[in-house]
């Protein structure tokens, strides 16, 4: 799904607000009623916003939004997140690259990278890196999800398991304050755990707006990752645990990058 421009940001201010009023946004824009009406519908008929009366809010709790809609949230952000990551995965190594908009950021910032191994549970990250002479991509088998080209399972799991790579890269669906890193589906979470317990150096990625959100599924906490890349961290717990457990913090929003 594209988001034009108007819908793109009744969506950041239904994130913000919790939700959105048809004639406040028709005042905001300086559009009548009739064209915020169609805006919001198509963005539940996408099912990143829900509707309600004279409205819409933004969703919360067990329902993940629809994958390509998510890709358009932070996209400048996740692709600076990308790219920092890349920096610090260094030619002629081996690496994990788990399922989610902001791992593919990663793997889209890997394409001048040389003499690579991948292992990706992650059927759009492959489908990208196989173009490349340089990089060697192994895929896990397991069960497709049909929303994302995610491979989940316990054979993704057993799978990830045959290796001991230099690197990992994780996302999370939300991030609670505490540090618990949480997702939606208990089978992707098993192929992130089992992704963890078999990397050297494993690495966080996900965007601000997750700090945000909520999600029922845990992960693991903060405190098991080695780099946590985010665009900007607003929240002095999040940084005390990374000071706490040797994490290092980097912010790619921020000229200053790491802490």
């Amino acid at each position: 799904m594209f988001l034009a421009g108007r819908q793109a940001e009744i969506l950041e201010l239904a994130k913000l607000q919790g939700r959105v009023l048809v004639d406040e946004l028709a005042a905001r824009f300086s559009v009548t009623p009739q064209t915020i009406r169609k805006d919001l519908n198509d963005l539940c008929d996408a099912r990143v916003l829900t509707r309600i009366h004279g409205g819409a809010t933004f969703p919360s709790g067990t329902e993940n939004m629809k994958y390509e809609a998510r890709r358009q949230i932070a996209a400048q952000e996740k692709q600076a997140i990308g790219i920092a990551a890349a920096e610090l995965i260094p030619n002629n190594t081996s690496l994990f690259i788990n399922i989610g908009t902001t791992t593919e950021a990663v793997g889209e910032a890997l394409l001048d990278h040389h003499e690579l191994m991948v292992i990706t549970n992650n059927i759009n990250v492959a489908n990208r890196l196989r173009l490349l002479p340089t990089i060697e991509v192994v895929i896990s088998g397991g069960v497709v999800r049909a929303s994302d080209g995610g491979i989940v399972g316990e054979a993704a799991v057993d799978f990830i398991r045959q290796f001991k790579v230099d690197y990992a890269v994780i996302g999370a669906s939300a991030i609670d304050e505490d540090g618990a890193l949480l997702d939606f589906d208990f089978r992707e979470v098993k192929v992130a755990q089992a992704i963890i317990a078999n990397a050297r150096h494993v690495i966080l990625v996900a965007d601000s707006t997750k700090f945000e959100r909520t999600a029922p599924v845990r992960i693991g906490h903060l405190s098991q990752v080695h780099t946590f890349i985010t665009d900007d961290c607003p929240l002095s717990a999040i940084r005390q645990i990374c000071r706490e457990n040797s994490v290092r913090l980097v912010e790619s929003g921020k000229s200053g990058g790491a802490s």
